[in-house]
């Protein structure tokens, strides 16, 4: 089979020939339908060395991923042969409290996981293939009615990364609260589908990019706003000066989180979701009194069902821009360069 593989830290990914996977008992090998091409991938090609996490190369890319069932391995019910399926992402240990809880994403015996703190498309291979071997049954989740893979691929990181991120802070949205939403490229403009399907907040969205404000509001913010020193003067003038109750930040550069800062309400969150890797100083006065700041990381298989489902009935679309295997590297380049608005998806 085709696959793009990640030989070394610091260089692009290359297109080789791979032997086809064959699954062992428990385990599910999928023809792949779809493979979103995500921000942090470009993090595992230009950033990361080794030593600074538990793998590394050489490993196929492609961490969000559905497909079609292809085989199964002995011992696996509830599956057949040509199902179309996603595939959750984090694929922890099974065993721990998390795990059986289905936040295989807060695994907390990593050193017992497939690979530890990673998944398919991160240290184990992923998806921008034509097939993928899936370690075990319990990470397929069978796609409903009307869904393809296509679409779902980048839903199980893309959309349900936006999604646990909104669902934590639900508390925070009733009618009247206000949501901000900080860069609304290929994961904010879901964040914003997610919190106009869940919640009755009314949002604004922050980019810097023109082309990104105007995706913001075709997917239904009610305001969009350019990323400059008047950003927070507009968020608070929106507010009647109150501020937002809840803020995302999927960027996490120093200056958006200034700004998420600046702009939450007392009794607000601010959730960093973004790995820009920036900081934020945090003293008495730093932020507004009671506020929560957090990070959170992917989501549950809980939740990735739960997104699924919006997707199905229509209240999740994903703006997707489709590439053929060969041509993954441009949608890489297109990504790097700015010039990709929405979210990339492989399609083998």
């Amino acid at each position: 089979m085709r696959a793009l593989r990640l030989q070394e830290w610091k260089s692009d990914p290359v297109l080789v020939d791979a032997p086809d996977p064959e699954p062992g008992p428990g385990q599910v090998v999928i023809r792949v339908g779809g493979a979103g091409a995500c921000h942090s991938d470009l993090h595992v090609m230009r950033e990361f060395e080794e030593g600074l996490l538990p793998w590394g190369p050489p490993f196929t890319l492609g961490h969000e991923n559905a497909g079609w069932v292809l085989a199964l391995g002995d011992g696996v019910t509830g599956l057949q042969v040509g199902q179309p399926v996603a595939v959750y992402g984090p694929w922890g240990c099974g065993t721990c409290g998390r795990c059986r809880l289905g936040a295989e994403n807060y695994c907390e015996d990593p050193a017992n996981a497939p690979v530890p703190a990673g998944g398919g498309g991160l240290g184990l291979d992923g998806g921008m293939a034509d097939y993928l071997l899936v370690p075990d049954a319990r990470f397929l989740v069978p796609l409903p009615d009307g869904l393809d893979p296509a679409t779902a691929a980048p839903l199980t990181d893309a959309g349900l990364t936006p999604y646990h991120a909104v669902r934590r802070s639900w508390g925070k949205l009733p009618p009247g609260a206000t949501a901000v939403v900080i860069g609304a490229g290929g994961l904010g403009h879901l964040a914003i589908q997610i919190l106009k399907a869940t919640t009755a907040a009314s949002v604004i969205a922050v980019d810097t990019r023109t082309e990104a404000l105007d995706l913001a509001l075709r997917n239904g913010a009610d305001l969009a706003v350019p990323s400059d020193d008047g950003t927070v003067a507009s968020i608070r003038d929106a507010t009647g000066e109150h501020g937002a109750d809840v803020v995302l930040d999927f960027v996490g550069a120093d200056s958006t989180l200034a700004t998420a800062a600046a702009a939450a309400r007392t009794l607000g969150d601010v959730t960093i979701v973004g790995i820009a890797g920036g900081t934020l100083p945090l003293s008495f006065f730093s932020v507004p009194y009671e506020v929560s700041l957090q990070t959170t990381y992917w989501g549950t298989r809980p939740e990735l069902t739960e997104v699924l489902n919006l997707a199905a009935r229509g209240l999740l679309r994903p703006d997707i821009v489709q590439f053929p295997l060969d041509r993954a590297m441009d949608a890489y380049r297109q990504m790097e360069a700015g010039e990709l608005t929405g979210r990339a998806v492989i399609v083998p």
